[in-house]
């Protein structure tokens, strides 16, 4: 559930966002006022709010338990080299974890827990992305917006294989995200995967501290009708209070119509989306189902006894949309208005967070989340209504020079992906199969001409530069973004009839 957005993935307290997609129920199993929210929200669901006793402690588990002791203590008197018992303890407790196959159930220490809490509530430092472990691979679900992964050029589904030349083949996703994170400031040269090119990318990122501001919202005008828009990057502690605030902003402004913009979020908090959704789902709608280990099912349903909002709602979601952001997308659809984008990640699965007794923290699914008519979207995801692709320069990734100019001559994934950044910026060189050929050079040539640069027709760090910085306005310009257009000609004909 971009950051824009959290499923309450919560901010990954680490660099990136931990263990990524979260629908994260309880942070502290009751201590604070949130947590006692969520305590009470799991005991109506038949849950255990505090996954308290373990069922392995009675009947035939004591057998398993004392297998695991008898292993422990062998080690301990047996082993030649000397293992510290905490380093014992954790990796028995992974092993567990491990087994379940689950990407979303994991164990953090003490300083790591620490991290993700305090990610939550104020800001961190790292590149600003959410990940999940995919078929062994560390994998972005979503930048967050406005972060160094972002500005670098990641983008969902980016595998990172290695940091700074060490792989990261074998490690669990937590000893992985401590290979990326870091200090504001310092540079991480990641070796990046990307689904449709061939050969492996060098991204560079440096690392900054990453602020939690989760609603941003503006105005746009189309033929004399103004239409709000509402972006939600993750659901955090205090989102549902922003977004109620800016919505009430844009309904005092008298508005035609509103967009609410989920794509890259990768989830958050339930609460938050819950108080959300249930601003704009009239007669107690339901917001989603949540269905036990065993079955049970509670129904969720909106608070708000009132009608129907007065303006139509689209809202944009694509790939990087996730878990708490596909709970609100999949209530509103069900309720009755449009997705508009692409397929959403397909996260389906609501985790509880309880603190052990050394301030290390377990995370674990305790159950999965149905949309208000009993669809279960793990792995499938959300189909929008109205279905579009961006244009591929919004795909491209920066230009890096780890093997010098790119020149004439030359072939690769790289001289692809120049060609894809110069078509976008209306320099088209009549092919996109990465070889640097005389038309190429032309276009560079025409590009550095029109930015007061050297005319070498070789790209350069300063060209280089130049042109990430004309694509990235490019890409913030409003009518170049194909899906917030095809949102805005939604509400338009809605608000037409």
């Amino acid at each position: 559930m971009r950051i824009k957005g959290l499923t309450l993935a919560a901010l990954l307290a680490f660099t990136m966002v931990l263990s990524s997609l979260f629908t994260v129920l309880a942070l502290d199993s009751g201590n604070s006022a949130f947590g006692q929210t969520v305590h009470s929200f799991l005991g109506k669901l038949g849950l255990n709010p505090d996954l308290a006793v373990p069922r392995a402690s009675q009947g035939s588990g004591q057998a398993d338990l004392k297998k695991i002791n008898e292993v422990y203590g062998l080690i301990k008197e047996n082993y030649l080299l000397d293992v510290e018992d905490q380093k014992l303890v954790d990796g028995a407790i992974n092993g567990m974890l491990n087994a379940l196959e689950d990407p979303y159930s994991v164990y953090m220490d003490p300083k790591s827990a620490q991290q993700f809490n305090d990610s939550i509530h104020s800001s961190f430092e790292g590149i600003g992305a959410e990940v999940t472990m995919d078929n062994g691979k560390v994998t972005i679900v979503s930048p967050f917006k406005g972060s160094p992964a972002e500005k670098a050029g990641l983008r969902p589904k980016d595998q990172i294989i290695k940091v700074d030349g060490a792989s990261l083949e074998g490690l669990d996703l937590t000893q992985a995200v401590l290979k990326i994170r870091g200090p504001k400031g310092s540079s991480a040269k990641l070796e990046v995967l990307r689904p449709g090119v061939n050969d492996p990318m060098i991204v560079e990122v440096i690392r900054d501290e990453i602020p939690i501001e989760t609603v941003y919202s503006e105005v746009i005008e189309r033929n004399g009708k103004k239409f709000g828009k509402i972006e939600v990057t993750q659901f955090a502690t205090e989102t549902a209070q922003h977004f109620q605030k800016e919505l009430e902003k844009l309904e005092a402004g008298k508005m035609d119509g509103l967009i609410i913009d989920l794509r890259g979020n990768p989830g958050g908090l339930l609460p938050a989306v819950i108080d959300m959704t249930q601003l704009l789902i009239p007669n107690q709608g339901i917001i989603l189902q949540v269905e036990d280990p065993n079955g049970k099912r509670e129904v969720v349903k909106s608070t708000n006894k009132g009608d129907k909002k007065p303006y139509p709602i689209t809202v944009l979601i694509d790939k990087g949309s996730a878990s708490a952001s596909e709970i609100m997308a999949g209530a509103l659809q069900e309720n009755g208005y449009s997705l508009v984008g692409q397929n959403t990640f397909g996260k389906g699965t609501v985790q509880n967070t309880v603190p052990l007794g050394d301030d290390s923290q377990l995370k674990m699914t305790i159950a999965k989340w149905l949309t208000p008519s009993g669809n279960w979207i793990h792995k499938t995801g959300l189909e929008p209504n109205v279905k579009i692709e961006q244009p591929s320069y919004f795909q491209a990734a920066p230009i890096h020079m780890e093997k010098g100019p790119l020149q004439f001559d030359q072939t690769g994934e790289e001289v692809k992906n120049l060609q894809v950044i110069l078509a976008g910026l209306g320099l088209p060189t009549g092919r996109s199969d990465g070889y640097f050929d005389e038309k190429t050079v032309t276009a560079v040539k025409a590009f550095q001409k029109l930015n007061n640069l050297p005319l070498t027709g070789t790209v350069d760090e300063a060209t280089a530069k130049a042109m990430q910085e004309r694509l990235l306005a490019k890409m913030k310009e409003t009518e170049n973004d194909l899906q917030l257009q095809a949102a805005i000609q939604v509400l338009e004909k809605q608000v037409k009839k």
